[in-house]
């Protein structure tokens, strides 16, 4: 059996940084993110008996390594749940394939899972693929919940993620533009937890998710934009001050920054957002998105995307093989 399926990438809103327990992939604390509509991942996966073991291509390679090992692990996870014991054929592709910190680990995992259950003709229940999907990339877990998500830490014992509202219920628009960087962002993950303001973020975090998720519930664009920002550069700032002072900024990032922030003191509603990386999400209103990304093109950035907020993982029809 053959299914593909398409997953919507994430913008962290209040960002996990660091984990807990790294196999299982637990967080510290719960997070809160938003679905890119613009950008996705595109995943075929077919159960084939004839294979000796799995084949995973991802954006044309063949995938080796710690990335093959961690699609294996979400695949013998379901493989086990439908008691197969074939192994699978996997080809995936990011709609960009530059720039690091726009959340397509989290997409590739939510198509994945869902992709090789569909293949399985198993019907997995939602809060247990979230936990599965979660140990290839924890913020899977919000890409599979789509729209505006929260991910909850620990919530009865389990580490998963539901959607806060529909994506049409908030007017939030965002521009993208990919700057690419060779930095892992587990190796972000690991640095922070050396930083001498890693407690401190852990004990102000919740305030802020808790602000987040009224300010999403109510539709507060500008809130949403000014506490990303916020939480934006406490991140960068743990990151930093860890013990290799791991600067994930570009010299482009910082032109993104200053130019936001100048937009801002002319009136344009506009916040810039960071994941472990150095490319730039800058959160406005749907109605300014384009006036946003004229602003941001004459920067000469090589990319510049516009989206809306993007929905759950969704079959489609176009197989990649």
């Amino acid at each position: 059996m053959k299914a593909t399926v398409v997953a919507h990438p994430i913008q962290g809103l209040i960002k996990y940084h660091g984990l807990k327990n790294v196999k299982l992939r637990l967080p510290f604390h719960d997070s809160i993110s938003v679905c890119i509509e613009a950008l996705n991942t595109t995943t075929t996966v077919e159960t084939d008996k004839s294979l000796k073991k799995d084949s995973v291509v991802i954006n044309g390679k063949q995938t080796l390594g710690k990335d093959f090992e961690r699609v294996h692990i979400v695949l013998n996870k379901l493989r086990l749940l439908a008691h197969y014991l074939g192994h699978f054929r996997v080809v995936s592709h990011n709609s960009i394939t530059t720039g690091k910190g726009l959340g397509f680990s989290a997409s590739a995992f939510a198509a994945l899972g869902t992709a090789a259950c569909h293949a399985l003709e198993r019907d997995v229940d939602y809060k247990t693929l979230s936990e599965i999907v979660r140990l290839g990339a924890g913020s899977a877990t919000r890409s599979l919940a789509g729209s505006f998500a929260i991910w909850y830490a620990n919530k009865s014992g389990k580490s998963y993620a539901e959607q806060i509202v529909r994506p049409d219920d908030v007017e939030l628009g965002m521009v993208v533009m990919p700057l690419p960087s060779m930095v892992k962002t587990d190796e972000a993950h690991t640095e922070v937890l050396s930083s001498p303001l890693f407690k401190a973020r852990l004990k102000y975090v919740p305030r802020l998710v808790k602000t987040m998720m009224q300010a999403v519930k109510e539709n507060d664009v500008a809130m949403i934009g000014r506490l990303a920002e916020e939480d934006t550069l406490n991140l960068h700032a743990s990151t930093m001050t860890g013990k290799a002072h791991m600067i994930l900024w570009e010299p482009e990032t910082v032109c993104i920054v200053k130019e936001v922030q100048k937009m801002r003191d002319e009136g344009v509603p506009a916040w810039f957002s960071m994941d472990t990386g150095p490319s730039v999400f800058v959160n406005t209103y749907v109605d300014c998105v384009e006036k946003v990304a004229r602003r941001l093109h004459e920067l000469d950035c090589a990319h510049v995307v516009t989206s809306r907020v993007g929905d759950e993982p969704s079959l489609s029809a176009g197989h990649l093989f």
